[in-house]
């Protein structure tokens, strides 16, 4: 039987603790690229990759992003009453027709793996994809989780993006071991949490995308407390390889870590340098800013 993935889950419990105090009261998930928050474009990522159905994995602090997804009587009114259609049509487009939410709450922070399996029931037994809006990924020519599901679709087993990485950050991130060679698409040998640069063996660093088959869900059952003291989904994964392939993929793109402080300007800065509104105008303030 061949799949397509139709069902993206988006941990979005953090707490955002690295941005605070902004995320005291206010989700990290919301923080605006320009005119958009996080979460909005790595919903609009997986809605282009063909997904219908988003599950997110949140807390009793999250209500924000429920409220951005849904709709705003009061607001779409004002803006129909005062001719503002454009804007009356962005937000009403914030989420296409066909697309439906649901909403599922982690209790206590316990790691990736944990908030993945919290969504097991909503994603039943079919392959699904999982996007970590801290990761705003810019594609070339199209999303990396498109260019990823298009991947699947040829070989219809798990695939994990990744990207190469400075040696010396290996700790900072899963790391995989795969064959030595110059593809894109290759099967991972082995995967392991936040190694020691010394002790890594490779510089491919795992990216907050994720294609999974619903086997995960058994083995993070399973899985015990790990790094951090969190179920984490790497060590699923690594168990997960023992019984099926699994694939790392080098998207066609940028990445902007948008979980620290600089990665969130830098995306802020090359967003703004790109908007059809602001690129000029704004090219124009940052050099007389830096001249």
């Amino acid at each position: 039987m061949t799949f397509k993935i139709s069902k993206a889950i988006f941990p979005v419990a953090g707490l955002g603790t690295r941005f605070l105090p902004a995320t005291k009261a206010n989700p990290k998930e919301m923080l605006p690229i320009v005119d958009k928050p996080l979460i909005q474009y790595a919903v609009e990522e997986a809605v282009e990759a063909g997904v219908t159905e988003l599950i997110f994995v949140t807390n009793s602090s999250k209500r924000a992003i429920e409220d951005h997804f849904d709709s705003n009587f009061e607001l779409e009114m004002s803006l129909q009453e005062k001719g503002k259609t454009e804007l009356l049509d962005i937000v009403k487009g914030i989420l296409p027709d066909g697309v439906s939410c649901a909403y599922i709450r982690q209790k206590s922070p316990q790691g990736l793996g944990h908030a993945v399996l919290c969504a097991k029931q909503l994603v039943g037994n079919e392959p699904f994809a999982v996007l970590l809006a801290d990761d705003l990924i810019d594609g070339k020519g199209k999303s990396c989780l498109k260019q990823m599901t298009e991947q699947f679709a040829k070989i219809q087993s798990s695939v994990i993006a990744v990207e190469r990485i400075s040696p010396s950050e290996t700790d900072k991130y899963g790391i995989v071991d795969v064959p030595a060679n110059n593809e894109n698409l290759t099967t991972i040998k082995g995967i392991i949490e936040k190694p020691n640069p010394k002790e890594a063996p490779s510089n491919l660093g795992v990216v907050g995308r994720y294609i999974l088959t619903p086997r995960i869900f058994s083995l993070l059952e399973n899985t015990k407390h790990g790094s951090g003291g969190e179920i984490q989904l790497t060590d699923a994964i690594a168990k997960l390889l023992q019984e099926q392939p699994v694939y790392a993929y080098q998207f066609h793109g940028k990445r902007y870590d948008c979980g620290n402080k600089l990665g969130y300007l830098e995306a802020t800065v090359a967003y703004a340098l790109k908007h059809p509104e602001l690129a000029d105008d704004f090219k124009r303030s940052l050099e007389a800013l830096i001249a």
